[in-house]
């Protein structure tokens, strides 16, 4: 599945109060830590990420403390597992399949029994896991068939749509979102050979060192950083974008280019500010481009604006431009919305 698809799911889980426990597969970079995060956040429930991998069994366990008084050793559990119901909260263990066996089956009890030597999981908290597929090349351990027979399986893989929506709404560099729109094959490109290859979660980091005018290379490669120096060069073509979300775009003409128009449909996008400039831009699209860019522009002006909580102001948008609104209702119904 997509992240988005992913996200749904999880948080269709947490709504309905299902405890049950849920193993997440994907390859490294494609974000699925910072979609359980997302959903805790959404949630209002505490987070509590743990990487086994990192962990030798007695981390887990606790500590065996004797009591003199009846002769007998008691587990002090480890602080970071949640020691109160509280709000509630989700235990995420990742890097599950990375751990060795020996983690991996005190995992299982805390997975199944919801309990590890004195230690017992508060009500309110859902267990969830993920873990690294062999074919991504991880240094993964083979889970025992008792221990997976009990999760939930989700894949989730990199997807485009999903990546896009998420990296407009946390204010990714504009760069980056255009350039992988127009390339979305260098979203995720692992390259064994190399340290540093394009993933969602490197793209993010290459967002960052651009912003601080830093080489990006160390965070995607070489290869996928001169192709992003190189379609930088697109931007020197562009009508003034802050024209047009102004209502003065009338004599700039639209791109021929695919790779500036990507550029213009997510510029027009991640700057339009206020209803006004939304409409500024809806307009100046739908008199020169393409149809297939104007949908384009408002799928994910749509979607941006509702993560946001923004779908009220843009209700007065609709109600100011018919051709706005007929539009925004077609991808509406097909966004489920």
């Amino acid at each position: 599945m997509t992240p988005r698809e992913l996200r749904t799911y999880l948080d269709r889980l947490v709504a309905e109060r299902l405890f049950l426990s849920v193993m997440l597969w994907g390859p490294p970079g494609v974000g699925k830590s910072s979609i359980v995060a997302q959903v805790a956040a959404s949630h209002g429930l505490d987070f509590v990420d743990v990487r086994l991998s990192q962990l030798a069994p007695t981390d887990l366990r606790g500590l065996p403390v004797p009591d003199h008084e009846s002769r007998v050793s008691r587990w002090f559990a480890p602080e970071f597992l949640p020691q109160t119901t509280g709000r509630g909260g989700i235990l995420f263990l990742d890097e599950l399949n990375m751990s060795p066996p020996t983690m991996q089956g005190i995992a299982q009890q805390l997975i199944l029994d919801r309990k590890v030597g004195s230690y017992t999981v508060p009500d309110g908290w859902f267990i969830w896991a993920a873990g690294n597929r062999k074919e991504d090349r991880a240094a993964v351990f083979e889970m025992p068939a008792p221990l997976a027979n009990r999760f939930l399986h989700l894949s989730v893989g990199p997807d485009m749509d999903s990546f896009k929506a998420w990296a407009l709404e946390r204010g990714l560099t504009e760069e980056v979102i255009a350039f992988l729109a127009f390339r979305p094959s260098l979203l995720h490109k692992p390259d064994p050979q190399q340290p540093a290859w394009p993933s969602p979660r490197s793209w993010e980091l290459a967002g960052k060192l651009l912003a601080a005018r830093l080489d990006i290379a160390p965070a995607v490669g070489e290869g996928a950083a001169a192709e992003l120096d190189a379609y930088k060069k697109v931007y020197q073509e562009l009508p003034s974008l802050e024209a047009i979300l102004s209502g003065k775009g009338s004599k700039l003409p639209y791109p021929d280019e695919p790779s500036v128009r990507y550029a213009v449909a997510i510029g027009l996008t991640a700057r339009a500010k206020t209803p006004e400039q939304a409409l500024h831009g809806f307009l100046w699209l739908v008199e020169r481009a393409p149809a297939e860019w104007v949908q384009l522009f408002i799928s994910d002006l749509l979607r941006l604006w509702r993560a946001q909580g923004r779908m009220g102001e843009l209700a007065e948008l609709f109600a100011t431009e018919p051709r706005l609104k007929n539009l925004a209702a077609e991808y509406l119904q097909l966004m489920g919305k």
